[in-house]
């Protein structure tokens, strides 16, 4: 399921789970063509957060990635940690 939300900040964010999740993936885009993925826990762990330029005039720092890369190094963070959670990651 899939609901448009904001922030604190009144930035849009994109949620891809639900609010009872013990993890959830939130898109965040601030500016065109750039923003992050945050893996939010519930359990009050603090947030994972991997950054994505899709302009690589932009992407001054070797840890930015590309929308695409950063969508899945985000959703396999999310994955790994439900397992741990569920019993059935690493």
């Amino acid at each position: 399921m899939t609901h448009r939300t904001s922030s604190p900040h009144q930035l849009p964010i994109l949620r891809t789970t639900t609010d009872a999740d013990p993890i959830r993936l939130l898109k965040h885009e601030a500016v065109p063509d750039a923003g992050g993925y945050e893996v939010r826990f519930a359990d009050g762990r603090p947030s994972v957060f991997v950054y994505w330029d899709d302009m690589p005039s932009r992407r001054l720092r070797p840890d930015v990635l590309t929308r695409g890369q950063a969508e899945a190094e985000a959703k396999t963070i999310a994955r790994t940690e439900r397992g741990k959670l569920t019993g059935h990651g690493a």
